[in-house]
């Protein structure tokens, strides 16, 4: 059974960089045609793709937020991360890591969607 766990702050400061990882266990991030990706739902909102990385290491973004995305990966502890700049209490979110094919760069699925997903960590930016 494939299981992902978000890790990393609840309380980032404006401006600041949010940092979260996702840990991988039952499962390799390489496994072919897998593509992992981070998406969120701020309170009140729908739920907002941010980007993926797939098993070849390519990297994928939403094009709204590329500016002030990076997703990166470690494959020696199969985990990868996500990093967003230049944070505002517009970041305010459930951030969620998940696991689906190469259909999610379409940045249009539902949550229930993806094959496996991690529990959820809210961020919240404020001062």
């Amino acid at each position: 059974q494939v299981q992902l766990q978000e890790s990393g702050p609840g309380l980032v400061k404006p401006s600041q960089t949010l940092s979260l990882t996702c840990t991988v266990s039952g499962g390799s991030i390489t496994t072919d045609t897998t593509y992992w990706s981070w998406v969120r739902q701020p309170p009140g909102k729908g739920l907002e793709w941010m980007g993926a990385i797939a098993y070849s290491g390519s990297i994928y973004y939403n094009p709204s937020l590329k500016r002030r995305t990076s997703i990166s990966r470690d494959t020696s502890k199969n985990q990868f991360t996500l990093q967003l700049s230049s944070v505002t209490p517009e970041d305010t979110a459930v951030y969620y890591c998940t696991r689906g094919d190469a259909a999610v760069v379409a940045g249009n699925m539902d949550l229930d969607e993806y094959e496996y997903r991690g529990q959820g960590t809210q961020v919240t930016v404020s001062s």
